[in-house]
C-alpha cells in the first residue's frame, strides 16, 4: 500500500489502519475541507503528525494550529476535536494502548 494513494472525502475524514501490532495502531487520516464537529475522548494516548495540509484542533478548550510537518501528542482522556482543515490534509495517527 502506498501512503499517498488515497481519495479525498467530500465530507469529513477517511481513516485507514496501516498497522496494528501489540499495543500500537497506526492510522492514515485524510480530511476534506468540510469537517464534522466530533469530540473525541479516547482511552489511549495518540500522537499525530501532519504530512500535508493544515489543521486546527480544539484541545482542552484551547485552539492548536498544525502546519505540514508538525506533530502533537494527545494524552488519553483529553477532549479534542478537529475544527478546520485544508482539503486533502493528510495525517498519521499513532495510538498507544496500555
Amino acid at each position: 500500500m502506498n501512503l499517498y494513494d488515497y481519495a479525498i472525502p467530500k465530507l469529513g475524514e477517511s481513516f485507514t489502519t496501516l498497522l496494528e501490532h501489540k499495543n500500537i495502531k497506526i492510522v492514515r487520516i485524510v480530511s476534506s475541507d468540510k469537517i464534522e464537529p466530533i469530540e473525541y475522548i479516547q482511552e489511549e494516548d495518540e500522537w499525530i503528525l501532519l504530512l500535508e495540509g493544515e489543521a486546527t484542533l480544539l484541545l482542552n478548550q484551547k485552539e492548536v494550529i498544525l502546519l505540514k510537518g508538525e506533530n502533537l501528542f494527545i494524552p488519553s482522556k483529553t477532549p479534542h476535536r478537529v475544527t478546520k482543515t485544508q482539503k486533502g490534509t493528510l495525517w498519521l495517527a499513532l495510538h498507544f494502548y496500555r
